[in-house]
């Protein structure tokens, strides 16, 4: 049995990867480690294939042809055993400590014969070059220890929201909801996280530091000169997003509450990039983004664009602008700039 599948997608990933698997290899034969070589050109396949020799029946070299982070992550959850999954990407890394603390909890789960839906934990930003260490956490918006339901979630504070990072989904309940991710595509894990949260019936938050997102590198896909040149991508992703919750009738009120905060969030980053970039064409491209929402969903897109952040970043001309770029700088660490 394998309590917990990891998908660890890698691109050109030899300079770090070691790290992310040896803290991985904590669980022992109880977890498998699924190392997704994406179509590397360097020594990524070669280290895969290594600790695949070394660590049989736990970590396994999966090689395909460049399919991006939503590709690879795709193939993970394909070949998953585990009852539960979680990515994780090649330059981060886990607390073994804490991750020792989830583990115990998740078999203790299984020796009762429950099964979590989604398992919450804390992440860390790893900002390269900062010594005091950022520690995104949920204990004042939902129960700590305890199994619990939507009806239990309190309202988010704005500018947080659950990332990939926070989530160790169960398995059967990807397979579920059909969870496939665009490839070539970056801004995935949004995907990752908002998909599944109509089937998401049992949640557990333990209160650990567990994931650790390092951030640093100036080609990584949150750099902000980056998600400016990429920001078709970002869009892509928030319109998907906006088809995916119109596509539901969601009856239950905090579901639909976080849902719809999760997703103003979404708009509000796309936006900022767009005025940040101040590039004609991006700032059209906003425009449109908005009208895109009010057709498809026409009381969603009141309640986003009637809140605090809709109107910020609806601000018009120059002084909306320094507002906007003002807020963002004071809300960088939640977004997950460089």
């Amino acid at each position: 049995m394998k309590l917990i599948s990891f998908a660890v997608p890698c691109y050109n990933s030899q300079e770090y990867m070691r790290h992310c698997i040896d803290t991985l290899l904590t669980g022992g034969d109880k977890v498998e480690i699924l190392i997704i070589d994406d179509g590397s050109t360097d020594n990524t396949g070669m280290i895969a294939d290594e600790y695949e020799n070394k660590y049989p029946g736990i970590c396994r070299a999966i090689h395909q042809k460049n399919k991006g982070h939503g590709g690879a992550v795709n193939t993970g959850i394909a070949h998953a055993k585990g009852i539960y999954f979680k990515v994780v990407d090649s330059d981060d890394w886990v607390n073994e400590h804490a991750y020792e603390e989830i583990f115990n909890q998740l078999e203790t789960f299984y020796r009762q014969g429950t099964i979590i839906d989604m398992f919450m934990s804390n992440y860390v930003y790893e900002k390269q070059g900062v010594k005091r260490k950022t520690v995104i956490h949920y204990r004042h918006t939902i129960p700590v220890e305890q199994i619990f339901t939507w009806d239990d979630v309190k309202r988010f504070p704005l500018s947080q929201y659950i990332l990939m990072h926070s989530v160790i989904y169960r398995t059967s309940l990807l397979h579920k909801c059909r969870l496939c991710l665009p490839e070539h595509t970056f801004y995935v894990d949004n995907l990752y996280v908002f998909k599944p949260l109509p089937y998401v019936k049992t949640i557990y938050y333990l209160d650990v530091n567990f994931y650790r997102y390092f951030i640093g590198r100036d080609d990584q896909s949150v750099n902000e000169a980056n998600m400016i040149k990429r920001i078709d991508q970002q869009f892509f992703v928030t319109k998907a997003m906006i088809d995916y919750m119109s596509s539901f009738e969601l009856v239950n009120k905090p579901l639909y509450r976080y849902m719809k905060h999760y997703l103003s969030i979404i708009m509000t980053v796309s936006s900022v990039i767009a005025i940040k970039s101040g590039i004609p064409e991006h700032l059209q491209m906003k425009k449109e983004l908005w009208k895109y929402l009010k057709s498809k969903n026409t009381k969603l897109y009141r309640q986003i664009r009637g809140s605090l952040v809709g109107n910020a970043v609806n601000l018009p001309g120059y002084g909306g602008r320094k507002v906007v770029i003002a807020a963002y700088k004071a809300a960088r660490k939640f977004i997950g700039f460089n």
